[in-house]
């Protein structure tokens, strides 16, 4: 179905999926109109649910009306005159028994002044507004009402669907319930395709067309808050439906990875004896038993899909490594990916520190690097004379070609995206496909786990190397910004090292933050003793190396930094941030970045600076940072006040495609949804392929995973 012209009316279509054409009314502009919004059949229209209702099925009593409602009410027009203010409007005063209101017409003609006179009847619908003259309603729709024959209500709530332009809601609810009309008593019509014993009790009693035409037409006694909410029975029987085509896709996907062949790298114990020997500092058991469940993983023949979650400071680059090792040892290459400059080459000089010593050769490779230096990069991936090949997104250019590809590590995932991450697989070695490796340092909340990497196991490094002490962080408002220069002044005098983190590289009269290059030259000014320097992402690369080389060696006391120095950056001996507009951030980033110190012995603070007012979720980020250093506990809060669209952000989202369902909302329905997808394929798999087809058609991207 990739398009109108590839629909027809055809016999054998089951009659769900035939095109919107079969409608009456329907020609092909409409058609067309209605494909690009992504109606194409039947069922697309009766899966195109509504947002909201409005309540026509009651008269409301003008005396009772509250602002901000939509409501009917009828009465009696007591004036209507034509009032010449700063704009020119028609203003009708109608009333009943119960009081007064104000109708205001601020585009009206002749017709409608001859219409609208002392002493007509009109039932009207509009949102109760407060105005100059009290309540008020901006134009209502209305009708007249003729002798004292009453008109009748609508007997169900008024739909409003998604709409776009040139389609009006009064088509969407014909064609919807044209839809409707077509599929009802056909036993054929819309399959139910859920067994009823794999749905949660309280959405089993519904049949599926009969959650949807609820959803459709909703009697007027329908619990209008619990549709609000999306927390009804008939939404909750379709989201769990959408859930579980989702956890069908994310098992199919795991499926066909491990139906590869993947290289057994059995473990080695000589090489990451010699590692941990010359670390100076044992493994946590935390890392000891991730790194055995990797170990295990690695040595079998079907491709290792996993995902490591450590908390900033956890220690991932180390299991890292003993993953790396595993592979090495083998015969095969390693490599490792990570999203920014600053953070590849992080990797690449810690991991050259311990591995370099082993005989380990080092490969690098990023966007920005070019020509012999390039090219003698890429030949010793090709050649296999690079063992463990370090860079960004340029791993996976076609150009580079791996001699014998045995592992991926993947670090900071959600900057990625699912398609990033399979690219990699295809990286393979004669026939068999790498193991993977994915790594954050941003917690994922379990509700996220469960749906947007269901296809991975997962590994959680859930204790901190030992001498780590909590950062201890306040919020302060901007006005404070001379005490807080002082502080920094202090702890640089006392040999400590201090971040000043900005939003902003440069000015911008449309954001109110601070921007880093005026923040990094008012503090030299402000602070003229100490050693300033300032790093964002539009230095060159050699630039940024050599500054960040010398605040780790000490040579620099105070860094002016954009949000680059978010992960990676690992100075034990800087023990101070200050974050300005810390209520731009959201909690993840803000917990990340704070993450920069603590990394040494000594007591660490991290200040937040905040423009007041602040907004009410801004308030309750600063409140959350300000209760806890524990990353989970900030995870679930970020999700909780962002959503899983900002959380995991644009790439990773839109491999989500969720329609109906909502991850805040219906997180608790993903253990059964869960559930429901193993058992339907082991003991349903006829069920699978018309499931993914209804929820995710050819939006299935991982139909060529």
């Amino acid at each position: 179905m990739k398009g109108t012209l590839s629909l027809r009316r055809n016999a054998d279509t089951p009659l769900a999926l035939q095109p919107v054409s079969v409608l009456r009314g329907v020609g092909p502009q409409l058609s067309e109109k209605l494909a690009q919004f992504g109606l194409k059949t039947l069922q697309d229209l009766l899966f195109h649910l509504p947002l909201r209702y409005i309540d026509r099925t009651k008269v409301s009593p003008i005396g009772g009306l509250q602002p901000n409602s939509e409501v009917v009410i009828e009465g009696e027009l007591r004036a209507a005159d034509v009032v010449f203010g700063r704009r020119r409007s028609l203003v009708c005063r109608l009333q009943d028994s119960t009081g007064v209101v104000t109708l205001r017409f601020f585009h009206f003609n002749r017709a409608q002044q001859a219409q609208l006179v002392a002493g007509t009847r009109l039932r009207c619908f509009g949102e109760v507004r407060r105005g100059s003259a009290g309540l008020e309603l901006y134009h209502p729709e209305y009708r007249t009402i003729a002798g004292d024959a009453p008109l009748e209500l609508e007997e169900r709530l008024t739909p409003i669907y998604p709409a776009t332009e040139g389609l009006t809601q009064l088509r969407l609810r014909d064609l919807c319930s044209q839809a409707l009309a077509r599929l009802g008593g056909e036993s054929a019509g819309l399959a139910d395709l859920l067994p009823a014993a794999l749905l949660p009790d309280n959405s089993s009693r519904y049949a599926l067309f009969d959650a949807l035409a609820l959803l459709h037409h909703p009697p007027a006694n329908t619990d209008q808050g619990r549709l609000a909410c999306g927390e009804h029975p008939a939404q909750q029987r379709l989201a769990i439906e959408e859930l579980i085509a989702h956890q069908l896709s994310m098992l199919k996907l795991r499926a066909r990875v491990q139906s590869y062949a993947a290289p057994a790298l059995p473990p080695e114990t000589t090489l990451s004896t010699q590692f941990s020997a010359g670390l100076g500092f044992p493994l946590t058991g935390a890392q000891q038993r991730v790194v055995a469940e990797i170990g295990r993983d690695l040595a079998a023949p079907r491709p290792m899909l996993r995902l490591l979650q450590g908390d900033v400071g956890a220690g991932k680059t180390v299991v890292a490594a003993l993953a790396a090792l595993q592979a090495i040892a083998a015969g095969y290459q390693a490599a490792l990916m990570a999203p920014t400059e600053i953070l590849a080459e992080q990797h690449r000089d810690t991991l050259s520190s311990w591995l370099a010593p082993l005989g380990i050769k080092i490969g690098w490779l990023s966007g920005k690097q070019k020509g012999k230096a390039r090219e003698v990069q890429l030949a010793a991936v090709a050649d296999g004379s690079a063992q463990l090949i370090i860079g960004t997104h340029a791993l996976f250019q076609d150009e580079v070609v791996f001699a014998k590809l045995g592992l991926t590590i993947i670090d900071e995932q959600h900057r990625f995206g699912v398609e990033q991450r399979l690219t990699l697989r295809r990286k393979g070695f004669d026939g068999s496909v790498p193991h993977q490796l994915i790594m954050t340092a941003t917690p994922i909340p379990r509700t996220l786990a469960m749906s947007a990497y269901a296809d991975l196991d997962c590994s959680v490094i859930d204790e901190l190397p030992p001498g780590r002490t909590p950062v201890e962080t306040l919020a302060l408002a901007e006005q404070r910004r001379s005490d807080v220069m002082q502080r920094v002044r202090a702890a640089c005098n006392e040999g400590r090292q201090a971040y000043w983190v900005c939003t902003l590289i440069e000015e911008s009269e449309s954001l109110a933050a601070q921007a880093a290059e005026a923040t990094a030259a008012e503090l030299q000014l402000q602070l003229p003793e100490l050693r300033v320097a300032l790093v964002h992402g539009r230095l060159k690369p050699r630039e940024k190396t050599e500054i960040m080389a010398q605040f780790k060696a000490g040579d620099i006391q105070l860094l002016v930094a954009t949000t680059v120095i978010e992960v990676g950056v690992d100075v034990p001996n800087a023990s101070l941030m200050i974050i300005e507009n810390a209520e731009r951030l959201g909690l993840s980033q803000l917990h990340q970045l704070r993450g920069r110190v603590g990394r040494g012995s000594a007591v660490s603070h991290c200040v937040l600076l905040y423009a007041p007012p602040l907004g009410r979720i801004a308030g309750e980020r600063l409140r959350t940072m300000r209760a806890t250093n524990d990353g989970f506990v900030i995870a679930e809060k970020d999700l909780e006040l962002r959503g899983p669209g900002e959380l995991l952000g644009t790439r990773q989202t839109g491999d989500l495609q969720l329609r109906i369902a909502d991850l805040q909302r219906d997180g608790h329905l993903l253990p059964e949804a869960r559930r429901a997808a193993e058992n339907i394929t082991r003991e349903a798999p006829q069920l699978v392929e018309p499931l993914l087809a209804r929820w995710l058609g050819d939006r299935d991207q991982y139909a060529d995973a």
